[in-house]
């Protein structure tokens, strides 16, 4: 177990932003930073990042919290191994406690699996470069392709020795189970129970996640056996899923982020080659078609993408088919092709550093000319061939959402495919409208279950519960300003020396958490959302045994629930804030300003709430009861009446009934 000490350290030295800021691309808002939801597919940015308050929220998801539980979420970390992930990030040393053998079983499938496969990188490593079989053949491999030693140890290459189960008899040697070796693909098991190796004799790229834990694997085949594939990768697994998964992206996230552009490959080596000449924001979709999740996980980072074409014409044709997906989520697109027989890879081997930068600044074309020129360039004077063309032109366009760059790319179809602008036009708002008719088809189905489901009762609209958002207010308060001293004023009605009441006021000093419990505890007033409940009573214990509160440590001790709850509140009350009125010469005070009269207007709020409830459940009682004697009813009801333009004075202002 990690000891109590390191924990502490990696909570006092982590910040939110730089954690979050390696997985999602971050930009100033307010005091805030915003970006877009890891967790769902959007366009318009609802993840909130408070870098003075060390939470994060996705108001998409609903997802909430600091540093660790975003690690959790994001790369499915247990707790131990988010500590972890943070320490060496941030190179502090782990300090551990001894485990015992029932905390050893614990270990998840999935932990287990990422074991193996570091195992297995390791060992493919140590093979290549300090084994005679992988240095020369291996090592000799890289070498040839140009790759320099500190490249190879950068993506931590390696080779699987050409025997059938050295791999896996190391593995079970050192006390890896074969269940773990089988369910990542590193080992097959044969009908007749004897193992071999899935990656024998084959030089190894190992590929990891956004956070850099080993996925699975690619590995190349260095013989001409023409029925051995010549690449072959992990099969699909718990933690290897090939279609969420681009290679390189560890490596390239922050130059991505840092540069706001990424270069999309199609293999291991051109991603390899492109870092190795100082180009480090590419990554490889590994031979696959292009995939919605895929082009999800670039555009965390950025909202362009530039595609790097094989000079191959086939090539080209096959991967443009895949690009419109790039389009339909949003995304900016360029591409750069190369000469005829030359690949990045190649291309990059063979030019310097600096001119390879200036080929691809000076060659980079926008994707829906480089696309019109391609297809206009195969239809020649076919005239049936030319229709199709425009017509899958035309669907490209569709996908773009922003309607001035439809229209300039339709100005530029226009030209380059000698058309008049009102055909491709026409044509779009065929396009469109058969999409929305299937939309409106869609539409229509999904009304109808809506109306079952209301004529049902199962659906009914959402009222504002104002005693919820009045006891919300409240945690707020507490979560915010719960320890700081203020001033408070009572006001008290005293006799005179005449014996006339007058009003007396006295201002004392108070914790802001000590004010709102003796507050609330006076008027005997219990928050009734079982949530907040839990929290007020956890925040209110806490202040009372602390003279410090952190919000970060806070949430390191609650469950996920109220965790969840928390940062809703707080990142809520950030989204609402105003920013910038200085700007507009509007003057307004915040609430750390004033926040004794913050604190006593939500109070008094919530008390006039309350009284108004009363007054309510009264008059229905006396309305449902025609027995009862009303007069004393009626009394204290004209009682609570005067209760109210009392706390209305007191809130300096007239309320309306909610």
């Amino acid at each position: 177990m990690i000891s109590k000490e390191t924990i502490e350290k990696v909570f006092d030295i982590a910040r939110v932003e730089e954690v979050i800021g390696d997985f999602v691309q971050l930009k100033r808002a307010g005091s805030n930073l915003k970006g877009l939801s890891p967790f769902v597919n959007e366009k318009s940015p609802s993840f909130m990042v408070s870098p003075v308050k060390q939470i994060w929220k996705d108001f998409s998801s609903g997802k909430g919290g600091n540093a660790i539980t975003f690690l959790m979420e994001h790369e499915h970390f247990t707790y131990p191994e988010a500590i972890k992930y943070l320490a060496k990030k941030y190179n502090i040393e782990v300090e551990e406690t001894i485990e015992t053998n029932e905390e050893k079983e614990k270990a998840n499938e999935k932990e287990s699996m990422y074991l193996v496969s570091e195992f297995a990188r390791d060992y493919f490593k140590n093979t290549l470069l300090k084994t005679d079989e992988g240095k020369a053949i291996g090592l000799s491999y890289f070498k040839e392709r140009g790759f320099t030693q500190e490249t190879i140890e950068k993506f931590q290459l390696g080779f699987s020795p050409d025997s059938w189960d050295a791999f896996s008899k190391e593995a079970l040697g050192k006390g890896y189970q074969l269940e773990y070796l089988e369910k990542t693909g590193l080992t097959i098991k044969r009908e007749d129970g004897s193992l071999f190796d899935r990656f024998k004799g084959r030089v190894m790229f190992p590929i990891h996640s956004m956070s850099g834990r080993v996925l699975g694997f690619g590995g190349r085949i260095l013989t001409n056996d023409k029925k051995a594939a010549k690449y072959l990768n992990s099969p699909e697994s718990d933690i290897y899923h090939k279609s969420k998964v681009l290679y390189g992206i560890y490596h390239a996230k922050q130059t991505i982020a840092k540069l706001d552009n990424c270069y999309l490959v199609e293999g291991y080596t051109d991603v390899i080659q492109f870092h190795q000449s100082g180009i480090e924001n590419v990554v490889a979709s590994s031979g696959t078609a292009l995939t919605p999740d895929q082009i999800r996980l670039v555009s965390r980072l950025t909202n362009n993408m530039t595609v790097l074409f094989d000079g191959d014409a086939a090539g080209m044709r096959a991967a443009v088919r895949g690009i419109d997906l790039i389009l339909e989520a949003g995304m900016n697109v360029k591409v750069v092709t190369f000469p005829d027989g030359d690949d990045p890879d190649s291309f990059a081997k063979k030019t310097a550093n600096d001119e390879l930068k200036t080929y691809l600044q000076e060659n980079t074309k926008d994707f829906i000319q480089f696309k019109a020129n391609l297809i206009m360039n195969e239809a020649k004077n076919d005239p049936i061939k030319k229709a199709e063309a425009i017509r899958d032109m035309v669907n490209s366009i569709a996908k773009i959402s922003d309607r001035i760059k439809r229209e300039i790319y339709i100005q530029e179809c226009s030209r380059i495919m000698d058309i008049s602008e009102e055909v491709l036009y026409n044509t779009l708002a065929q396009i469109s409208k058969k999409e929305l008719t299937e939309a409106n088809k869609k539409f229509t189905e999904e009304k109808k279950v809506f109306e079952v489901l209301r004529n049902n009762d199962i659906l009914q609209p959402a009222k504002i519960d104002i005693q919820y958002e009045l006891e919300q207010k409240i945690i707020e308060i507490l979560l915010l300003y719960g320890n700081k001293i203020e001033e408070f004023e009572d006001t008290f009605l005293v006799e005179n020396e005449e014996g006339a009441l007058v009003e007396f006021k006295e201002t004392k000093p108070f914790r802001v958490a000590e004010r709102i419990y003796l507050t609330l505890q006076e008027d005997e007033i219990e928050l009734t959302n079982p949530v907040f409940k839990t929290i007020y009573n956890d925040l209110i214990a806490y202040h009372i045994q602390s003279e410090e509160f952190s919000i970060e440590k806070y949430l390191s001790q609650v469950s996920t629930e109220v965790a969840d709850k928390i940062t809703s509140i707080l990142m809520l009350e950030e989204r609402d804030s105003l920013h910038q009125w200085e700007k507009k010469q509007i003057v307004v005070k915040q609430k750390e300003e004033t926040i004794a009269q913050y604190v006593n207007e939500t109070i008094l709020t919530l008390r006039w709430y309350l009284v108004h409830k009363i007054i309510d459940d009264t008059k229905n009682s006396v309305s449902s009861n025609i027995e009862i004697d009303n007069s004393e009813i009626l009394t204290s009801i004209k009682d609570y009446l005067g209760l109210t333009k009392v706390i209305a004075k007191n809130l300096g202002r007239v309320l309306a009934r909610f």
